[in-house]
């Protein structure tokens, strides 16, 4: 057994000395070009939901079929998925809960609907499932314990241990977890009919207990299960009567990540209708795959879509919703990354594993595409050994490259140090944040425990703005990282062992 284990190290060893004879070659020219057309003045930010973002998709299948690659699925480049793009509500919002004698709540003052929020009337009693989280790469789960199928589940907003830097969840930076379509998708996974979510005021008690307002603009489809606020006061006279006070439970979550759940008496039931007037579209992630010698493979990725004319989402508020705002370090620089590995590797001899290149799409409005993407994998996610993310790369100063998620595969040290310190590289890497979060797409991988690296040149002062410009993308510095980075994509394609996911608390970083 370790004659084999040793001879397979020697000959990875030996293919690595070949391949290093033929380095990655970016070619700068090319994909300059690929941010021109993306971030052109005719694509107007190619925001979410936009016949501008439908135009960028086309355009980039047709580059992933031109490269002579495959449909990411094997039978189609695109995986579609809904969008809200309008909401309103509606005339016939109503909460009511019981208790020996029925109680009516107060819309828009004691309860409200969120705007992802499936319509409908639903009833049934009530259970306390803390935070509403299942992590298991935290080795958490909220819903352990207890049984909350056809029950309407109370939760708590946030984490645990919110202001503990030194905890898994991360503290003051949340997770994905802490992102309420996620807790809807979670409760609608464990069978619950219906939320009510509460502000964690035990946590926040200097804070008011404001309701979310009701945003009427971009966001997620509907998870399929109502999502409505109760004002926590409400709530926690609830849990009083239960014998289990909200802050008391609160503590005990965030004293040792112990989760908390309970059922209210079964004389206690609420009743809820939701009445949400929706318009929804349809987005796409756009992949393409190239095969390896094995069923495993390495994803490669970055977010094709921008903020269109701004709206709510730029940084420059006199010109927010008037003009384009053309995003090409955001996130064109990315996509036109992930193009150009896909011609380079393309043309290469087939690895050990293979490469699921995806761009995805409504990654501003809330990794949207990337989330769906790992809910709905158009191959195993077991067999998917990383994920590389590109994010932001198309002005790296100085040669300053930031790769974050080192720390969440046993591997990936070795691998990043060593690529950079052989001599085959002038970059400064930069790997101060070592786990996998961050307001990116990779960050919708680690949940699933998939190791990640996140490759970025830093911000600047033309982020979310329409001084996004092509023109001042450092194309001959991008394509040196992207070099690097692909270098690494060879490591992990032909390496005899896979990286091993490890969870990582969150350090400060960029």
């Amino acid at each position: 057994m370790k004659t084999r284990l040793g001879r397979a190290r020697l000959l990875f060893a030996v293919a690595l000395s070949l391949r290093a004879a033929c380095a990655v070659e970016i070619d700068p020219g090319q994909y300059l070009e690929h941010i021109r057309f993306l971030a052109s003045e005719e694509m107007k930010g190619r925001g979410t939901g936009t016949p501008e973002l439908e135009r960028a998709a086309d355009y980039l299948a047709a580059q992933f079929r031109g490269f002579g690659l495959g449909p990411g699925n094997g039978q189609s480049y695109f995986q579609s998925f809904p969008v809200t793009a309008h909401a309103q509500l509606g005339k016939n919002n109503q909460l009511v809960w019981r208790n020996g004698r029925r109680q009516a709540l107060k819309f828009n003052s004691d309860f409200r609907p969120l705007n992802f929020s499936e319509s409908g009337t639903v009833s049934g009693k009530v259970v306390f499932a803390g935070y509403g989280i299942t992590a298991p790469e935290y080795d958490y789960d909220d819903y352990a314990g207890i049984d909350v199928r056809n029950k309407i589940v109370l939760l708590l907003r946030h984490e645990p241990q919110e202001f503990d830097e030194k905890s898994v969840f991360g503290g003051r930076v949340y997770t994905i977890h802490a992102q309420f379509e996620t807790k809807a998708l979670n409760a609608k996974s464990h069978g619950a009919r219906g939320v009510i979510f509460i502000n964690d005021r035990p946590n926040h008690p200097s804070e008011g207990d404001d309701l979310e307002q009701f945003a009427g603009a971009l966001g997620p489809a509907s998870p399929g299960i109502p999502f409505v606020q109760v004002k926590a006061e409400v709530a926690e006279a609830w849990m009083t009567r239960a014998g289990r006070p909200l802050a008391d439970a609160v503590k005990a979550i965030d004293k040792d990540l112990r989760p908390q759940p309970f059922a209210l008496p079964d004389s206690f039931e609420v009743e809820m209708r939701v009445d949400i007037e929706r318009e929804t579209r349809m987005v796409r992630n756009v992949m393409a795959y190239l095969p390896g010698q094995t069923g495993e493979y390495l994803i490669i990725g970055a977010h094709y879509d921008h903020i269109g004319l701004g709206e709510q989402y730029s940084m420059a508020s006199s010109e927010a919703g008037k003009k384009p705002h053309p995003g090409a370090d955001d996130n064109a620089s990315g996509t036109a990354g992930v193009l150009e590995l896909a011609r380079w590797f393309s043309k290469q001899p087939r690895g050990r594993r293979g490469i699921l290149f995806v761009t995805f799409a409504a990654e501003e409005i809330g990794l949207l595409g990337s989330s769906y993407f790992t809910s709905n994998p158009p191959r195993p996610l077991g067999n998917a050994v990383a994920m590389i993310n590109l994010d932001m790369i198309g002005r790296p100063r100085e040669g300053k490259v930031y790769v974050g998620g080192v720390g969440t595969g046993t591997t990936f040290g070795s691998i990043v140090s060593g690529m950079n310190g052989n001599g085959a590289s002038k970059l400064n890497i930069d790997t101060t944040t070592a786990d996998g979060y961050g307001s990116s797409d990779h960050f919708s991988f680690t949940p699933k425990q998939i190791p990640v690296l996140f490759f970025f040149s830093g911000m600047h002062g033309d982020y979310h703005r329409p001084s996004d410009t092509w023109d001042k993308i450092d194309a001959p510095a991008a394509a040196e990282l992207l070099e690097y980075a692909g270098r690494v994509a060879e490591q992990l394609l032909a390496a005899p062992d896979r990286p091993r996911f490890v969870g990582v608390a969150h350090a400060s970083g960029y």
